[in-house]
């Protein structure tokens, strides 16, 4: 019996002692910790309304007949007064100042109106997001503690490259 466990020790260490230089495999390391890393970016987006902005308009005529009436009676008027060349200018004067009061008179009935018009208004907004740019992962194998950083999270075991090489002396 004891040399049967010799022989298999034996067996043992010979094979161990013959293996590759430089062989890795893959194990599993337990999770002990893992926290999202986040980034704050700005996506900026256009908002756009439209609004209606108020607006008066004034409606006249734009007839010529106020002032074409008020000429030719300020004309007969002014007509009436002066003589020889001084009734031609009191008739022109007349004239002018009829068509002046023509056009007040005419003015008069000119109507306010209001109302609106849709203007398009855009301007630029802030939009912060938080993006997750990596997960903070702390693991555990064969009793030493790891940290590092990876793309997304691992859950509650890490595959890992575990490699055996002898001590050079």
């Amino acid at each position: 019996m004891k040399r049967t466990a010799l022989t298999m020790a034996a067996t043992m260490a010979v094979g161990a002692g013959t293996a590759v230089a430089g062989t890795d495999f893959q194990d599993y390391a337990r999770v002990q910790n893992v926290s999202p890393q986040y980034e704050r970016i700005n996506a900026p987006r256009q908002e756009c309304y439209t609004e209606a902005v108020p607006q008066a308009y004034y409606r006249r005529s734009d007839s010529v007949v106020g002032p074409l009436i008020g000429g030719v009676a300020g004309g007969l008027l002014g007509s009436r007064f002066g003589e020889g060349n001084g009734r031609v200018a009191s008739a022109a004067v007349g004239a002018v100042a009829g068509a002046i009061v023509g056009d007040q008179l005419q003015s008069r009935g000119s109507q306010v109106e209001y109302g609106g018009r849709e203007v398009r208004r855009c301007r630029t907004v802030d939009q912060w997001e938080s993006r997750i740019t990596g997960y903070h992962v702390a693991y555990e194998y064969q009793g030493r503690s790891y940290t590092t950083l990876l793309p997304y999270d691992p859950g509650a075991r890490l595959p890992v490259r575990v490699s055996v090489e002898p001590l050079g002396r």
